[in-house]
């Protein structure tokens, strides 16, 4: 959904903007081509092996953090009002297509699944350190599985011979609980739970929306693209109510201020898209403007 993401945001050529998810660098290059020479783009990512798709460009900054620290960066930058935000959640192509990563369960390869190699926590040692109600509590929360107790306990009487150390032995693992019918959508969800425990991606799209707010321009745009419904849930609601839990606050009249208003419908990738593309088939692109 690359030119509804650049149509989103609404660009002003002369303006600053923040790619929040750099990955491979495509968004960020379709930005630059809409900016002029007087524009500035500032582009996060906490792998530090995204600086291999650096762009050698002026207007151009890439810089190597967690994006939930958005505004001290901007601040140390010397940036204090951004024109847009463009942010892609989920994990980076490249990062599924690295089988050491540990992000994909196509590839063997380590327990890893960390966005930023240098964090402490890893799959690992979820999988292995975890009590069997924390590892419950992810698989129903984050995963979304109603055999979640079932997962954590198998998980943790099986751990108990001999620890779990790649991506294909908790595959194999799990291969006896689960239908066969299903098996692949059921740990996908494993792994995206796991995986959303190791990174904090729900915590940092919090954050990050929160700031949005702060940096954004009267009338500047945030464009969000979600692949699993607990992301998407998280910008729906704080684009409705800019919060994330209950209803804004009314005044005595029963008008509701909030910080974001809602620009266009949810756009979802087309079948053309899809077929070019099968992991943008879960993608949902939803814009608000400051208000």
């Amino acid at each position: 959904m690359l030119e509804e993401a650049i149509q989103g945001l609404k660009i002003d050529p002369d303006g600053v903007y923040v790619d929040v998810t750099f990955g491979g660098g495509g968004h960020s290059k379709a930005i630059l081509e809409n900016l002029s020479k007087h524009g500035r783009l500032l582009a996060f990512d906490q792998d530090s092996a995204a600086e291999q798709n650096a762009i050698p460009d002026g207007r151009f900054q890439l810089i190597n953090g967690n994006f939930s620290h958005l505004k001290r960066y901007l601040k140390f930058n010397g940036v204090t009002a951004v024109d847009g935000i463009l942010a892609d959640f989920g994990v980076s192509s490249h990062q599924f297509d690295a089988g050491f990563r540990g992000f994909s369960t196509r590839y063997d390869g380590p327990l890893d699944m960390r966005m930023n190699p240098l964090s402490a926590l890893s799959a690992r040692e979820v999988v292995n350190q975890y009590s069997f109600d924390d590892l419950a509590k992810l698989f129903k929360v984050y995963g979304e599985l109603r055999m979640a107790k079932k997962i954590a306990g198998h998980i943790v009487s099986k751990r108990e011979a001999a620890a779990v150390e790649t991506t294909q032995e908790l595959v194999d693992l799990l291969k006896p609980i689960f239908p066969k019918n299903t098996f692949n959508k059921l740990i996908a969800q494993v792994f995206q739970a796991i995986r959303i425990e190791v990174n904090a991606e729900l915590d940092v799209i919090k954050s990050l929306l929160e700031q949005s707010v702060d940096v954004l321009k009267q009338g500047g745009r945030i464009v969000c693209i979600s692949y699993h419904s607990l992301e998407d849930r998280l910008v729906k609601l704080f684009i409705r109510e800019g919060k994330f839990e209950g209803r804004a606050a009314s005044d005595l009249y029963g008008n509701r201020h909030l910080p974001l208003k809602k620009i266009g419908k949810l756009s979802m990738p087309s079948a053309e898209e899809i077929k070019e593309n099968s992991r943008a088939r879960s993608g949902k692109l939803r814009i608000a403007e400051k208000v």
